[in-house]
């Protein structure tokens, strides 16, 4: 059986030629030729079976066959703020594990103990693009630039609001709090955690201290936790 090839196609609603990597990757890669059969993503929740109509150089136009509508694998809108590791190989192992497990968009935080105040996001959005398509998830998560922690939390923020931190021994854990099939939002921080007053902070503006377990957890590993509560809790 011929494997089923997956394309990221964000731009399907008004052009029908792949982008210009997802192009490289068809024609260079797996020398896909006029009439092979490939699979498009929009990223938006829908499939299109579709066909190689033109192969030329660096083009690759498409022809759609049939859209595909795909079910949602979760309820509820799922966003995780952490703060990046200094190491961004470790934030990079986060978005590509937690975008394989499945949730709906992710910020940066800079906080008072950050040890990385500027984020790339270029290279994380192609790493959520590829993880989207290995996973054959249908939406890709919301990513955004890196925000102050004292602006984001005044965002207004619908469902649930969650802030992991180490200052106490004695929070509940979220897998306890959590309440099912209702939006959510995670904040994770920085290796130092967030201060004191961020925590204040966050709880004044109806933010929930909570713990992920009994274990003290890397940054990174904490956020897939809670990426992985979130959905569960949500499948």
């Amino acid at each position: 059986m011929k494997e089923v090839r997956y394309f990221y196609t964000p731009d399907i609603d008004t052009s029908h030629e792949l982008p210009e990597e997802e192009a490289a990757h068809a024609l260079r890669v797996l020398r896909m030729n006029q009439g092979d059969e490939m699979v498009l993503i929009d990223g938006r929740g829908n499939y299109y079976s579709a066909v190689v109509s033109a192969a030329s150089g660096k083009r690759c136009q498409f022809k759609i066959l049939e859209c595909m509508p795909q079910p949602r694998q979760w309820v509820g809108h799922l966003h995780l703020g952490m703060a990046p590791t200094k190491n961004m190989d470790r934030t990079e192992w986060f978005a590509e594990k937690a975008t394989e497990i499945g949730f709906d968009e992710l910020s940066f935080l800079n906080c008072r103990w950050s040890e990385r105040k500027v984020i790339k996001t270029e290279r994380i959005d192609k790493i959520l693009i590829s993880a989207m398509k290995q996973s054959h998830k249908s939406e890709k998560p919301v990513l955004h630039e890196m925000v102050d922690f004292k602006k984001f939390i005044t965002h207004d923020l619908k469902g649930q609001k969650f802030i992991a931190h180490c200052h106490s021994d004695n929070l509940p854990e979220l897998r306890n709090v959590i309440i099912p099939n209702e939006d959510v939002t995670v904040l994770i921080g920085p290796e130092g955690d967030f201060s004191e007053e961020e925590v204040a902070l966050a709880e004044a503006h109806g933010f929930k201290s909570i713990s992920l377990g009994k274990s003290r957890l890397r940054t990174e590993t904490a956020a897939l936790v809670a990426v992985l509560i979130m959905h569960l809790f949500n499948s």
